[in-house]
């Protein structure tokens, strides 16, 4: 199944390919200033969900806030899975060189692809993700770069559920930051620094990959 979504060349062809996943509402153009901030030199492919909710594009429907349409869930993953292994072939980038940047719905796809698929992402960078499901075997993760923006006083995504993820990801063996603001479940200026102080540091020449 096809997805709508925008693929912008970059610069530097052996930096990853930042895959951008927008929030509830959102469009494939809501974080290309988030990408270009992160790596400036990287392609872009930024995707749209392909659900929509009273209008409003998602990757994945949901029951109620907070609650999540599993079975969806399940199937959306493999669908943006399998979009991204097409896409690869398409566009001609390495598929094993691409790190998702995904804000609240978007970050928690690309915690389902880490969770459901092994080595579905190089890293991620998570502004503001939820668990995406429980109870799953997780496939291992040894040494997966994670980055995590959450809010102490996020209303949406409580304290609780980004230390839940990390400690998930940690189980499996990703190496997680996580970066505590007070600004509820916006994705602020001062997190997309840090994300991309975080990118440079681990992605860099003589980081990994």
């Amino acid at each position: 199944m096809t997805m709508k979504h925008l693929f912008i060349k970059g610069s530097n062809e052996t930096a990853p390919v930042l895959l951008l996943l927008h929030g509830t509402g959102g469009t494939e153009r809501d974080l290309l200033g988030l990408a270009e901030l992160i790596a400036p030199g990287s392609s872009v492919l930024s995707v749209r969900g392909n659900v929509l909710e009273h209008g409003m594009p998602r990757f994945f429907r949901r029951l109620a806030e907070g609650v999540f349409d599993l079975e969806d869930l399940v199937f959306r993953t493999k669908e943006l899975h399998e979009f991204l292994n097409g896409a690869a072939a398409e566009y001609g980038f390495d598929r094993g060189n691409v790190v998702a940047v995904g804000y609240s719905n978007g970050a928690n796809i690309a915690g389902s692809l880490l969770f459901h698929y092994k080595d579905a992402l190089k890293g991620a960078i998570l502004h503001h993700p939820m668990v995406p499901i429980r109870g799953l075997a997780l496939p291992d993760m040894t040494g997966l770069p994670v980055f995590i923006a959450a809010g102490e006083n996020d209303p949406i995504c409580s304290p609780s559920e980004s230390k839940e993820l990390e400690s998930l990801l940690r189980g499996a063996g990703a190496e997680v930051e996580v970066r505590w603001d007070r600004f509820g479940h916006q994705l602020t200026s001062a997190e997309a620094h840090a994300a991309a102080e975080w990118f440079q540091r681990t992605f860099a020449k003589g980081g990994q990959g």
